[in-house]
């Protein structure tokens, strides 16, 4: 992993989000990415702990099989805070019908504490 500890963070994040292994791979890259009190909010969701945070990637992944999330662009960092942009890719074609931007915040241990996330793009709704 990369010696920048935003990179770093958001390099486990994405590693916790693309788990599509058993439950147990994914909750071991959730406590590995996020603090144990650690919370994520986004327009759709907000949620406080790892098991929590589990079934919300879970859900997403129930929704968007055969999609993984992808870093695009730089991971941008100061203090204990970072941001960046991703984009939902399907693997069989590369399309992304789903795009965003996250902040994170860092815990003195280097996983992430919180994460408030946007939605920049989404796909229509019938």
């Amino acid at each position: 992993m990369s010696e920048n500890r935003y990179e770093t963070a958001v390099a486990r994040y994405f590693e916790a989000w693309n788990a599509t292994g058993s439950a147990e791979e994914l909750a071991k890259a959730v406590e590995a990415a996020w603090s144990a009190d650690g919370s994520y909010t986004d327009p759709l969701a907000d949620v406080t702990g790892h098991e929590a945070i589990a079934a919300l990637i879970g859900g997403a992944h129930a929704q968007f099989p055969g999609y993984e999330f992808c870093l695009e662009g730089a991971v941008d960092g100061h203090h204990d805070v970072a941001r960046f942009r991703w984009e939902l890719v399907s693997v069989a074609d590369g399309s992304a019908p789903v795009a965003g931007s996250d902040v994170v915040t860092l815990a003195a241990d280097g996983r992430i504490a919180t994460v408030a996330g946007f939605l920049d793009r989404v796909p229509p709704t019938a």
